[in-house]
């Protein structure tokens, strides 16, 4: 019979013991490999949002207020007349007239939101990122890739939380029609998500889905993208370390650009959310997120595409500089990696 081959023996044994050496324990694996998951990722950015969106949401009432305002193709309805204001006057008027707390009004559907769209959309991007596209020599993804990347996690993170959005644009407008004399659509989130499902079912509840995957689409472009892009272009080109001050920087960019990006698909998602519906769950305003674009355009200009457009940039920079602050601070405490 033939001997083992002793060399090849010792080999193998030696190979397996450095192996078990390189290897912490599995105690020590367990805390990193959470707080580097796509779970604790996902809470993380859900906190964060939630922090965000508490912050800033008098500035998203008052920017959808503004898109609704004016809106020609709904006063020939006989659906708004109110008058035009601006953004401080809106928001003055919202306090006076309703009450400050009306302010937050819409403020749960909005964190329902978020618990799923702000933990899809950065648990995709970092997934798709870090396991699907290919990165360059230089450990990085180049910026079509990121922007792929971008636009893929913001669409596919709004479709699924689209409801949740629908249900907050109508408890956001619910003001409006009580000063114009109206009866209130909805008493709160989850009559208002009943009342949608009973008049047209399931798919009532997507209604206007399509515009906001674009704009989610867009904004993501803008910020997810954006941010990721700024955050490495400065700690590359720069002295600078991976610090609360690079993390302001990247996050203002990322706000600017979202904004920019994002309000015309803004106005258009809300328009669409917002409008009336017939009998058999059918917009009475516009047949599609194209019809209310032509529309628009033709009525009001190019520029009612970008209404609501400075309490849109002015509640991103904060909400996103409050959200990257808390994501990146939160991520750091913990012992997870940065972004």
């Amino acid at each position: 019979m033939p001997t083992a081959d002793p060399i090849r023996t010792l080999t193998r044994q030696e190979r397996e013991k450095m192996q078990v050496q390189a290897t912490p324990s599995a105690a020590a694996q367990v805390p990193y490999k959470f707080v580097n998951s796509l779970a604790a990722t996902y809470m993380v950015s859900v906190v964060s949002a939630s922090t965000a969106e508490l912050l800033t949401y008098p500035l998203d009432l008052t920017k959808t207020r503004l898109q609704i305002q004016g809106e020609i193709a709904a006063g020939k309805e006989g659906v708004s007349s109110a008058p035009h204001r601006g953004m401080f006057k809106t928001a003055v008027g919202i306090a006076k007239e309703e009450g400050v707390l009306k302010l937050w009004q819409g403020i749960t559907p909005a964190i329902y939101r978020h618990i799923i769209y702000s933990g899809l959309r950065i648990v995709c991007y970092e997934y798709l990122r870090n396991n699907v596209l290919t990165k360059d020599s230089t450990g990085h993804l180049p910026l079509w890739k990121s922007a792929i990347n971008g636009v893929t996690a913001g669409a596919v993170a709004q479709f699924i939380a689209s409801p949740a959005d629908l249900v907050k644009v109508q408890i956001q407008m619910d003001g409006k029609r009580r000063l114009l004399g109206k009866p209130p659509r909805v008493k709160n989130a989850n009559h208002a998500f009943l009342k949608i499902y009973r008049e047209g079912g399931v798919r009532a509840l997507w209604k206007g889905a399509i515009p906001n995957m674009q704009r989610a689409a867009l904004v993501n472009l803008g910020d997810l993208t954006t941010y990721d892009m700024a955050k490495r272009t400065i700690l590359d080109n720069t002295k600078l370390e991976d610090s609360h001050l690079v993390h302001i920087m990247s996050s203002g960019v990322a706000g600017l650009v979202a904004a920019t990006m994002g309000t015309p698909a803004d106005v258009i998602k809300t328009r669409v959310m917002n409008q009336p519906v017939d009998e058999n769950g059918r917009g009475k305003l516009y047949k599609s997120s194209l019809d209310c674009l032509m529309k628009t355009i033709r009525n009001e200009g190019a520029f009612a595409l970008y209404k609501g457009f400075l309490p849109v940039w002015i509640r991103m920079a904060p909400w996103s500089l409050t959200f990257w602050i808390s994501f990146e601070h939160v991520r750091h405490v913990i012992g997870a990696t940065s972004f």
